[in-house]
């Protein structure tokens, strides 16, 4: 389908809430997106594109056509899309892992039912648990499970197996209660069966309550064998979820998320809490498409991350708010929970530190799992991005001028290669055309022009030509710049670099006045501001240079015999005109000839007694 028609078919949409499916030419799902009005969201991505980011854009590019599913009302949609998402796996929608990440603990429906780990849920008589995290660390909690209620580990299988041969070692540690011996009866091998079952389901505290119920009744009873038992039992359940993510996990009563998105690595984390104390932490990379924005991520994450689950928290504290989602998101796992799930945003308090010390969780795991290639190469796409480039650049050139007054105009030219400066490539210019008389204008356009003369001379020292000019100033600079580029043919993209009034790069702006802000994105914020003091240092220590050596050549000049030349050797041997001037005869008969070096101290001491 043309714009055209995919415009006008979103305009015939209805005013109802739904999910639309945004779909290539050869009919794959590219994107999964959920809206309260379909006909007011949907019409937004043919509209005019300057709006849109530059992964809408390129999305958008994409879309041959569309399909629209409506429902009755907003978490509906939320439920809906998570769905879909997890079905067709969009590449421009925030994904967590696939399905086979997240393993089911699976109960068999027989005499002596067992647990076992699975991929999917079957439609068959077996109960399920989860989905849950990693599958070993699914494995280990389940394994803590059975050992705390002493079930059995072993491969043995039940009643087949009962009587044959002595108890394995897990019975010998203490670790099983030995339902491989005939005296077992197979109604007490259900029921701790039902009581691992309560831990899978996040009712501990229940089964811890009921134990120690049953625990005091033996010993009034005076069965001080069996409430022993039952009293480590306790304890070893107890300890469950202080060491298991997983079952931390299921017994937490809030959780805390945090969200980080740096240079390469994005990292949710989500702190468990239990009656106010830290039960456990998870946390997990994942990779989110171009410059998803932070709302956009958390909504994505939170829902792939409830909606699959049985066992939910009554608590979730988010970093921020999501234009009503805390909302919808606590309707829907309400009415999933079958108890109230209160979804906000802390504002302040000991609450609001947990959402910060949740947040530093996520950032530190992500900036760990990132190199140094990554964080470059994030940053050099996200410039690119924002700067319209082809791809992202890898050579970059930013000149800028320096003079005082009107004397000693001088200009340097920085060169990065990726986020890293070149100096073997630096280079810097003494005005020729403006002396007595600064402008910064022309001085730019002189030292471009003579840059890409130099260029188009086959000089080896100024070729190959950048992926970008950075001018240092603003729209007037950057379009003097644009002038000279244009003379030359050269399509080097160019732009000014706006400073603030604490002289720091606050946006880059087109020669046609279009402003790009940098500021909200750290990662280019902290290269161009790198690039643009950089650029300042080495213009202004060449300035200094220079006119240390005007002055010099200034106060030297008229002194018979001394030339050029021997000013030089004077400025090379002695570093300042203050040396110079203090300096005897003798002192500077090391550099020039006797009769010179008199001239020279009779110069600077003409008139003293």
């Amino acid at each position: 389908m043309t714009r055209e028609e995919l415009k006008e078919k979103a305009n015939d949409l209805p005013l109802s809430p739904g999910v639309y499916l945004m779909m290539d030419k050869s009919g794959k799902v590219i994107y999964v997106g959920k809206a309260k009005k379909l006909k007011n969201r949907v019409s937004q991505y043919f509209q005019d594109s300057a709006s849109h980011t530059a992964k809408t854009r390129q999305m958008v590019s994409q879309i041959d056509h569309f399909d629209t599913i409506f429902v009755t009302s907003e978490w509906e949609a939320l439920v809906l899309e998570n769905s879909l998402i997890k079905r067709h796996m969009p590449r421009y929608n925030i994904l967590l892992k696939d399905d086979k990440g997240y393993p089911f603990v699976r109960l068999s429906r027989e005499t002596y039912p067992r647990f076992s780990m699975v991929h999917k849920w079957a439609n068959d008589s077996a109960r399920y648990f989860g989905p849950f995290g990693g599958r070993s660390e699914t494995r280990q909690a389940l394994d803590a499970v059975l050992s705390a209620l002493r079930l059995p580990t072993c491969s043995r299988k039940f009643p087949r197996d009962i009587g044959t041969e002595r108890p394995c070692l897990n019975f010998h540690m203490g670790r099983c209660d030995g339902f491989c011996r005939p005296e077992m009866p197979a109604e007490e091998y259900r029921r701790r069966m039902e009581q691992a079952v309560q831990l899978l389901e996040g009712r501990s505290k229940q089964l811890l309550r009921e134990m120690t119920a049953e625990m005091e009744a033996e010993a009034e009873a005076l069965h001080f064998e069996q409430a022993a038992l039952l009293r480590d039992r306790i304890n070893a359940i107890g300890s469950l979820a202080k060491k298991q993510t997983v079952i931390a996990g299921l017994c937490a009563d809030t959780d805390i998320w945090g969200l980080y998105r740096g240079a390469g690595k994005c990292c949710y984390a989500v702190l468990h809490m239990e009656e106010g104390n830290l039960a456990g932490r998870e946390t997990e990379l994942f990779s989110a498409p171009m410059e998803e924005n932070e709302e956009e991520m958390l909504a994505a994450l939170t829902a792939q991350y409830y909606l699959p689950r049985a066992i939910l928290p009554h608590e979730i504290l988010l970093p921020f708010e999501t234009e009503g989602y805390c909302e919808n998101l606590s309707e829907v796992l309400t009415k999933r929970a079958g108890h109230k799930v209160w979804v906000h945003v802390p504002q302040r308090g000991e609450k609001a530190e947990l959402r910060d010390m949740a947040r530093r969780n996520a950032a530190e795991e992500a900036e760990r799992a990132t190199t140094a290639e990554e964080r470059t190469a994030h940053t050099l796409e996200l410039l690119g991005k924002m700067l319209n480039l082809p791809a992202p650049p890898r050579r970059m050139e930013s000149f800028d001028i320096s003079n005082t007054g009107k004397s000693d105009i001088v200009a340097s030219m920085v060169v990065y290669s990726g986020t890293r400066p070149l100096k073997s490539a630096y280079r810097r210019f003494r005005i020729q055309s403006l002396e007595g008389h600064p402008d910064d204008y022309a001085s730019m356009q002189e030292v471009l022009r003579r840059r890409l003369q130099r260029a188009a001379d086959g000089d080896e020292k100024f070729v190959p030509l950048p992926d970008v000019f950075f001018i240092d100033g603003g729209e007037t600079h950057a379009r003097a710049a644009l002038t000279v580029a244009q003379e030359f043919g050269a399509k080097v993209p160019i732009f000014g670099m706006v400073k603030d009034d604490r002289h720091r790069t606050r946006a880059l702006v087109t020669p046609e006045g279009r402003e790009i802000g940098i500021v909200n994105n750290q990662a280019v914020f902290s290269l161009i501001g790198q690039i643009q003091e950089e650029t300042h240092r080495f213009a202004i220590t060449y300035h200094h240079e220079s006119h240390r050596k005007s002055s010099l050549r200034s106060a030297l000049e008229g002194i018979p015999g001394v030339g050029p030349k021997r000013r030089e050797e004077l400025r090379k041997y002695f570093g300042t005109m203050k040396a110079i001037r203090e300096a005897d005869v003798e002192a500077l008969s090391a550099v020039l000839p006797r009769g010179a070096a008199e001239a020279v101290y009779q110069h600077f001491h003409e008139g003293e007694k």
